[in-house]
């Protein structure tokens, strides 16, 4: 089992954690984790672009010149792709684009990520993570004193107002509840900052 050392909020070691081999040494899968990242983008998209085809644009109903003699190349409407003011060819309509993939590909994306934060010593384990009160300036200490810069992201084991109002103001720095963590999310942070609690909820819920 991998081992990582437990600091506090002052940066000190103050112990030592093995971490579970299914989630954090299991054989890193790149395709999988693509295909869960592009699943949660695609997810994401409001799909309410719109536009115009020829038959809905308005005007166009008579034809712009007859048919024969002119010279001219024969037009039916003046508001046929190729004019000005005309309609799109092949319009982008409202539509969803979220679809779904297994939970054992979700799963398997998430163990890939994880472990290849240990991997990368991207991966900060705290033996606790409390504020008595709202403050920014305690939280920016906090990421200083564990050297995770300002792209963090920080997983406590359940829903802590008190660090997530405190820690929101960091320009590059999510919070998250352990069962709500995502693969997208991960990628997108230089360092992952987690509790032991939050390992143990993570164990609990994904395994």
């Amino acid at each position: 089992m991998p081992k990582v050392n437990v600091l506090n909020i002052k940066g000190e070691n103050v112990g030592e954690l093995e971490l579970n081999e299914t989630l954090f040494a299991t054989k890193i899968s790149e395709h999988t984790v693509y295909e869960v990242v592009k699943n949660q983008l695609a997810n994401k998209r409001q799909g309410t672009q719109s536009a115009k085809t020829r038959a809905e644009v308005r005007g166009g109903g008579r034809k712009p010149f007859r048919q024969k003699g002119t010279g001219r190349a024969r037009q039916g409407s003046i508001r046929a792709p190729h004019y000005t003011g005309g309609g799109v060819v092949f319009a982008p309509k409202p539509r969803d684009y979220s679809y779904s993939v297994p939970k054992k590909l979700r799963r398997k994306a998430l163990y890939s990520v994880l472990t290849s934060k240990v991997n990368d010593n991207e991966l900060v384990v705290l033996d606790e993570l409390k504020l008595d009160t709202f403050k920014t300036k305690a939280a920016a200490e906090i990421l200083n004193n564990i050297d995770a810069g300002k792209k963090a992201y920080i997983v406590t084991a359940e829903n802590d107002q008190v660090i997530y109002r405190s820690f929101r103001n960091i320009e590059g720095v999510d919070v998250s509840a352990a069962n709500l963590i995502n693969v997208y999310d991960l990628l997108r942070h230089n360092k992952l900052v987690i509790t032991k609690d939050a390992i143990a909820k993570l164990e609990e819920v994904f395994i």
